[in-house]
């Protein structure tokens, strides 16, 4: 699994129109082979601070999106940033659950006693 991490940060006046870009994406792109999930997130603290996580199953699917016109408009979104795009992209080769939060849980109680 690939994971893509954006943070766009919007200039003070274009807040809204970033956030509607962003979510004119959100249906699209979910449909695309391969993306597992899309989605955006605001900061609580910062109103124009934007979070995409995008989860893919291979690299070739993220490749091919990469390659597509909807990520080409995302690209075309710096003219509404204040600072350029923060990427990053993390390839998964062991995913693990709620299982290893309540083993490890387990083990620290175990251990206090």
């Amino acid at each position: 699994m690939i994971i893509v991490r954006i943070i766009l940060n919007a200039l003070e006046d274009k807040q809204l129109e970033l956030k509607q870009t962003l979510l004119s994406l959100i249906k699209f792109v979910g449909s695309e082979t391969g993306c597992k999930s899309y989605s955006v997130f605001c900061d609580l603290h910062d109103k124009n601070c934007f979070c995409l996580i995008e989860e893919w199953e291979t690299r070739e699917d993220l490749d091919r999106h990469i390659k597509s016109h909807r990520f080409g408009v995302l690209l075309g979104t710096k003219t509404l940033l204040r600072k350029p795009l923060n990427v990053d992209i993390y390839s998964v080769s062991h995913l693990q659950g709620m299982e290893v939060i309540e083993a490890v849980r387990t083990k620290s109680r175990t251990s206090a006693d």
